[in-house]
Order: structure tokens, then C-alpha cells, then sequence
């Protein structure tokens, strides 16, 4: 496997479904990244040579991926938590943030659901 950005990617997939499996990167950048470095999108990864490898990561330092990309938006949802926005109050009781209904749905977001015992009559 080769490794790249702390990554081991797959060997015998294409390279640019292999960029996809480092955090930070999708088809896209990966699509970018590869005609930057003048590199073919068809090409397996275990036929790329060092150089090439190396021409990749020199691309993909200009990008902010994993551990930092992790940790920048880990920060950026404790700063809204912080500050007491709206988007920081929904984080905080674990609530979807963007605006959507939670009469009905929303599960994904509230967890199971925790049952209410009726009154006795």
C-alpha cells in the first residue's frame, strides 16, 4: 500500500478512488490534484512509480487534510458551543442543526427513542 498524508491508500483501485480515502479529499480534488501533478486518472496505484508519488503529495500539501481538517471543524463546533449561538445550542443537546423538523424524525440526531410510560388512570 502506498502512503500518503498519514494514509495507507489501496493498491489496486484507480488513483483517483484511492485519493478519496484520505479525509479532506473527494473525486474532485483528487480529479485536480492528479492533473496538476500530470498524473493519469486510470492509472493503478501500484503501477505509480516514487516520483509520482511524490508529485502527489507535493500537491496535496497545499490542502488541509486529516488530523488538522479534523480538528479545525472540532473547534470551529466548540467555538459556536462557546459563544451560545443557535447552530451551538442544537450541537449541544445533540439536535439537528440545519433547520429540519423534529416532530416526527430526526432519529439519526436524537438517538433512539426513549418511551414514555402513559398516565394510570
Amino acid at each position: 500500500m502506498a502512503r500518503i498524508a498519514g494514509v495507507d491508500i489501496p493498491r489496486d483501485k484507480r488513483v483517483v478512488i484511492s485519493l478519496t480515502y484520505i479525509f479532506g479529499i473527494g473525486k474532485t480534488t483528487a480529479q485536480k490534484v492528479l492533473a496538476d501533478a500530470g498524473i493519469s486518472e486510470d492509472t493503478r496505484v501500484r503501477d505509480l512509480t516514487e516520483d509520482e508519488l511524490n508529485k502527489i503529495r507535493e500537491q496535496l500539501d497545499s490542502y488541509k487534510l486529516e488530523g488538522d481538517l479534523r480538528r479545525e471543524t472540532s473547534l470551529n463546533i466548540k467555538r459556536l458551543m462557546e459563544i451560545g449561538s443557535f447552530r451551538g445550542i442544537r450541537h449541544r443537546r445533540g439536535l439537528p442543526v440545519r433547520g429540519q423538523n423534529t416532530k416526527n424524525n430526526a432519529r439519526t440526531r436524537k438517538g433512539p427513542r426513549k418511551t414514555v410510560a402513559n398516565k394510570k388512570k
